[in-house]
């Protein structure tokens, strides 16, 4: 059962805020659909991104003062990682957020940067400040830029 009278609403904002309420939806029982077959034949198997779509918006409705999110993006496009990311840091007003991920694009609006090799700490800074530096990070952006780039002219030569 329902705990709250709008909870309906606050977890179809969350789903909208992530971008996966539309595809939530179109499921035979919406929002109350379960989200594996693991326990019910019925349930739902959903793609990667879409997963981490709909964990993404259980972190909108959880008040907590801390969260840490780990590759939250890791099986999205560069374009759905964007978006998703500039949601995700639309909610952490009120929060501490840790973010743990290997693409630098979605930790640029991030207030400092930690940069780990090996366990060990080599660099922390704002994403400005480490790109003057020209370190491991400059370098590491740079290359990963450049990737996106690559993608995005591939995919204009093949449209």
């Amino acid at each position: 059962g329902r705990h709250y009278e709008n909870e309906d609403q606050l977890v179809k904002a969350a789903l909208k805020k992530a971008g996966v309420l539309e595809r939530i939806e179109q499921l035979d029982k919406g929002i109350d659909s379960v989200m594996t077959k693991e326990f019910d034949e019925a349930g739902c198997v959903l793609s990667g991104g879409e997963s981490q779509k709909v964990a993404v918006a259980r972190t909108f409705i959880k008040n907590s003062p801390m969260k840490i999110f780990d590759e939250p993006s890791s099986a999205q496009d560069p374009i759905a990682e964007y978006e998703l990311f500039n949601s995700i840091i639309g909610e952490g007003k009120d929060h501490t957020m840790l973010f743990i991920s290997h693409r630098l694009s979605s930790v640029k609006n991030c207030d400092k940067v930690f940069m780990l090799e090996q366990g060990r700490l080599i660099e922390e800074g704002t994403h400005k400040e480490l790109m003057e530096r020209n370190g491991s990070y400059a370098a590491m952006y740079k290359k990963q830029a450049m990737n996106y780039l690559a993608i995005e002219n591939e995919e204009e030569v093949i449209a």
